[in-house]
């Protein structure tokens, strides 16, 4: 199995810093770690999505995805829904405000990586 070319340690590095950087001069959010990985799970996998399937999914406490997810329903990027059917379980849903922030921000990773192929755009 043959290898194919890919950036060496820094220049991954050096991508990702600029993508970050990039990011946190043009938009108004300073997501952690966790609250970024938190927010594309939602947005990139298919619902539902719950404290405890996020929690079993990414590996991290529930109280942890919790606090998370409280930051981002306080920004407007996510929000709660109490399930129909069993009041007793909540589901983080999208947003068009998280739809819009992935969408800009994909931006700017196609910009720093020097990719010119058009983006889909993501759905609330």
């Amino acid at each position: 199995m043959q290898s194919s070319p890919g950036l060496t340690m820094r220049e991954a590095l050096t991508l990702w810093r600029d993508i970050v950087v990039r990011g946190l001069q043009n938009n108004a959010y300073d997501l952690s770690t966790r609250q970024t990985g938190i927010l594309l799970t939602i947005y990139l996998s298919p619902p539902p999505h719950t404290i405890k399937l996020l929690s079993d999914t990414l590996l991290i406490s529930k109280p942890a995805v919790c606090r998370a997810v409280d930051m981002l329903v306080r920004l407007g990027l996510v929000k709660r829904k109490r399930d129909e059917k069993d009041s007793r379980i909540v589901h983080i849903q999208r947003t068009v405000k998280g739809s819009v922030y992935l969408s800009e921000f994909a931006e700017i990773i196609n910009t720093v990586s020097g990719n010119n192929q058009p983006l889909e755009v993501l759905s609330a």
